[in-house]
């Protein structure tokens, strides 16, 4: 049985929100929407599957995940 969350920190709703807006805009997400479970439904390209996030601070941290992918230093060539 799956434990109760603590409830998110105010504004990080928000913040999740206008994030994931930013990543569908720029292609780097196909979609993000959040559920009235407070859960949310990501998916990177139309032929993945879909991701079931839990709430909002798992969506910051995708986003996160993504900004290390993309913004990456490139490693030099030895």
């Amino acid at each position: 049985m799956p434990q109760p969350r603590p409830p998110a920190a105010p504004g990080i709703f928000a913040e999740a929100d206008a994030w994931t807006s930013v990543l569908v805009r720029f292609g780097l997400l196909h979609t993000a929407t959040a559920l009235p479970t407070g859960q949310w439904f990501v998916q990177h390209h139309p032929d993945t599957p879909v991701r079931v996030l839990a709430g909002p601070q798992a969506v910051l941290e995708l986003v996160a995940a993504i900004q290390r992918r993309t913004y990456a230093p490139e490693r030099p060539i030895r």
